[in-house]
């Protein structure tokens, strides 16, 4: 007996030096990875500053390495019972696994500056291969690069193997270290550097244990985490008590939880004389275009000289937001002011619960409708939900005809077509309109690879735009490093103007109104905020107006169908419901800074953890303050974040309620309003 214990524990020493040899030539591999993503990110983007940058890195790589090297050494320990060699096959190619996957990782975070996590499981296979195609794909530097990971793996081991040899003392020493790190490591919650920048914050991360949580996260929720169905936790979200002005009344919460009466009031009519006829509505999303680096007080400089001059003759929202993070929540918050279910209102597919939109009730008033899209409109399930309001004319990539150039591709792999292509595609398919329209329009060629036709002219544009607004040279370096974003952004512009122009010669131009917003910021140009991601302008522009308007109140793409409803109904006798599940009540035209709603937003189709409600920012549990442009600083307030917590979680037994019901609005609404 005492010998086959004696022979166990010879047995597991043994296995316990070979592990941490293993584990140690890893961790230096993981080590000279993140050096190298620090440099790569650094001359790519910016080298964040200060010493504290450094620690918070080393930090979340300790406590990764601990996490991770805890469960690894036991089934190393386990295995190595029968077979030491066998343990040790099992930990390279684990090893080898996550090393793969942290490549992938900090590629995928140097060309967007977006941590990725559980939001990877919320698209398609479809959707997943045309963003890696849009990104290269697989391309002779990639494959380059894995080959010599690969190599690297294999020297690494080998290397250790023949050098590491810790004797048995010193690796029960090391392991019980890895092993108690790894019990701290999850015990706890994950460390949040909290730098300025949000850039910094996200290269801190160590890329493959913010996936990793993420997704055991999505797969198995906490059963502890806060229930949004406790006493505690049955906030006022849409009543007057929750810190906003604006109350919603609900007549069957039971049954359809958002249904309310549709109070939201005619802002619009001060601003808009009276049109001969109903007026045409011509919607235009512009992919990435956010706040950041348009109109004034950009604080990365404005790039949209046009959009600029024209908000001189339009009502402006200079703080206005986004509903999502990602294009997939764009054309349900706006159009149809939709909550987001579980991964964003258009995963239903087929099954989206029956819903009126600002499409479906103009085309019911007997609009002619259509949407038009650059892309694939297969892409966010996007061809699916415009089909749910009826629209009459759905164009993508697919149906443009020859004589469209395409967008230069990448690596074989092209999104389809420029922002001029499309609108002049639009104009030529609307020519022979003879009833009021609706046109909605998304463009995609302010999205990544950001290749555009005539890219040099565009860039030489925004090297010229760069010294009209007098950087230092420090920032004009660190923007020369996004000139192809910048220069997208320059062509959008340009080709906004000339679809103005060309609109203009219609004989429906003096009756239309343009509503003109972005469907996010786009993130390839680093974020100083959490909000920075879901602030983007928002203009209405129309030869009916009698005056512009510049408004600092907050309101959000969530509020303007509302809006559009409202004054179309006063005005020109919009048959309308009197009930609606808007989840926005209205646009608010405040001339100074105020917020009179409560927002939820969903930054990617896993992640509805963002709630703005009055001059505050809930991010998670982070509370943010607003300032009257939109920049936030972090604060510790428990009241205050309290009642935003307990107004989200209103928003969210909501949310899971229809999800589970599957209804937003009676049958008779549908049979009454819907095409």
């Amino acid at each position: 007996m005492n010998e086959v214990r004696s022979n166990l524990i010879v047995r597991i020493q043994k296995a316990l030096a070979v592990f941490v040899s293993l584990f140690t030539g890893w961790a230096l591999l993981l080590l000279l990875m993140r050096i190298a993503e620090w440099l790569l990110n650094g001359f790519i983007h910016e080298f964040p500053a200060g010493a504290a940058f450094i620690g918070w890195a080393l930090l979340t790589d300790l406590f990764f390495l601990g996490s991770t090297g805890l469960l690894m050494l036991v089934l190393f320990l386990l295995i190595s019972l029968a077979s030491i060699q066998a343990a040790r096959i099992v930990f390279f190619i684990i090893a080898l696994l996550l090393t793969f996957g942290y490549f992938a990782l900090l590629q995928y975070f140097s060309s967007t500056t977006v941590l990725l996590g559980a939001d990877l499981y919320g698209y398609s296979l479809q959707d997943i291969q045309q963003t890696i195609g849009a990104s290269g794909g697989l391309n002779w530097k990639t494959i380059t690069l894995i080959l010599l990971l690969i190599a690297g793996v294999v020297v690494v081991f080998y290397f250790t193997g023949k050098k590491i040899r810790p004797g048995y003392k010193i690796a029960v020493i090391a392991a019980v270290l890895i092993a108690l790190t790894g019990i701290v490591s999850l015990a706890i919650n994950p460390l949040k550097p909290s730098f300025k920048k949000e850039y910094d914050n996200d290269l801190a991360e160590n890329k493959l244990d913010f996936f990793l949580r993420s997704s055991w996260t999505h797969f198995f929720p906490d059963p502890f985490e806060t229930d949004i169905y406790s006493d505690a936790y049955t906030g006022d979200y849409g009543d007057a008590g929750s810190g906003t002005s604006v109350s919603f009344n609900y007549p069957d919460e039971a049954n359809y939880p958002f249904l309310r009466l549709d109070s939201s009031a005619d802002v619009l009519s001060p601003f808009l004389k009276p049109a001969t006829a109903t007026p045409d509505i011509v919607m235009i999303i512009i992919e990435g275009m956010g706040r950041a680096f348009s109109n004034e007080g950009a604080y990365l400089g404005s790039f949209t000289p046009f959009l600029d001059s024209l908000s001189q003759q339009s009502l402006y929202w200079e703080n206005f937001l986004s509903g999502g993070g990602r294009t997939f929540a764009v054309l349900p918050t706006v159009l149809g002011s939709l909550p987001f279910e579980k991964n964003g209102f258009n995963e239903n597919r087929e099954n989206m619960p029956p819903h009126l939109s600002l499409a479906s009730i103009l085309k019911r008033n007997g609009y002619q409708t259509s949407f038009f899209y650059a892309g694939d409109a297969s892409f966010d399930n996007m061809d699916i939900f415009m089909q749910k309001q009826s629209i009459d004319l759905i164009k993508d990539r697919k149906t443009f005809p020859a004589g469209y150039p395409q967008m230069p591709a990448n690596n074989g792999f092209s999104w389809g077509y420029g922002d001029k292509e499309l609108y002049r595609y639009s104009l030529e398919q609307t020519v022979n309109n003879t009833r009021p329209s609706l046109q909605v329009i998304l463009t995609v060629a302010t999205h990544s690879p950001f290749l555009i036709n005539d890219q040099p002219y565009y860039e030489q544009l925004a090297r010229q735009r760069m010294a009209t607004l007098q950087l230092s040279s420090a920032q004009q370096e660190e923007h020369n490093k996004y000139i192809k974003q910048y220069s997208t952004v320059m062509y959008a512009d340009d080709a906004l103007r000339s679809f103005i122009k060309d609109y203009s010669k219609k004989p429906n131009y003096n009756n239309t109104i343009f509503i003109i917003t972005g469907d996010h910021r786009m993130p390839e140009i680093p974020m100083v905020s959490k909000i920075d991601r879901y602030h983007v302008p928002l203009l209405i522009y129309s030869p009916l107006l009698q005056r512009p308007a510049r408004f600092q109140s907050v309101s959000s793409h969530f509020d303007i169908t509302p809006s559009v409803i409202g004054y179309l109904k006063r005005n020109y006798g919009l048959n309308a419901p009197s009930l609606s599940a808007w989840v926005g009540s209205g646009l608010d035209t405040a001339r100074s800074f105020r917020n009179i709603h409560a927002t939820p937003l969903m930054q990617t189709k896993t992640d509805l953890i963002d709630f703005v409600m009055g001059n505050y920012h809930l991010n998670g549990t982070d509370l943010f303050r607003l300032n009257s442009s939109l920049g936030e600083e972090k604060i510790v307030d428990e009241a205050v974040k309290e009642g935003l917590l307990s107004a989200f979680n209103r928003f969210r037994q909501k949310n899971d309620q229809l999800q589970q019901q599957g209804k937003l609005i009676p049958d008779s609404l549908m049979k009454n309003y819907h095409p």
